[in-house]
């Protein structure tokens, strides 16, 4: 596991990305400056990498952290998205699971659409 921090202006977010193709991409891409979008209770943004797509679900938790191949993009999922039923988060499509936060959704709430990011190593 590697750690990671997502920087914004409102609030830092720690993670811990897994070890998996993708997950490695990333990791050799860092650092990553971006405009946080919202969709529900996710955070996404374009990162500009073409990355690995193996084993991409559908199935994402609270706390999630995932790559978006349709849109180059990396997710942090802590609640409801805008097509979920339940409490659960559901994708737009299928992700690939590169990490998690322990981070509050209350926490990642503050993040609003437009806010710059940063994503760096630990």
């Amino acid at each position: 596991m590697s750690e990671v921090i997502f920087r914004t202006d409102q609030e830092d977010v720690s993670a811990e990305f897994l070890e998996n193709d993708t997950a490695e991409k990333i990791l050799e891409n860092l650092p990553i400056e971006s405009k946080v979008k919202t969709w529900g209770d996710e955070i996404y943004f374009d990162t500009g990498i073409d990355a690995p797509s193996k084993d991409a679900t559908l199935d994402v938790s609270v706390g999630d952290i995932a790559y978006w191949p349709e849109g180059k993009c990396l997710c942090i999922f802590f609640g409801p998205t805008a097509i979920s039923k339940t409490e659960k988060p559901v994708p737009a499509s299928e992700v690939v699971i590169i990490g998690k936060t322990s981070a509050k959704p209350e926490f990642l709430r503050k993040i609003k659409s437009g806010t710059k990011i940063r994503v760096e190593k630990g």
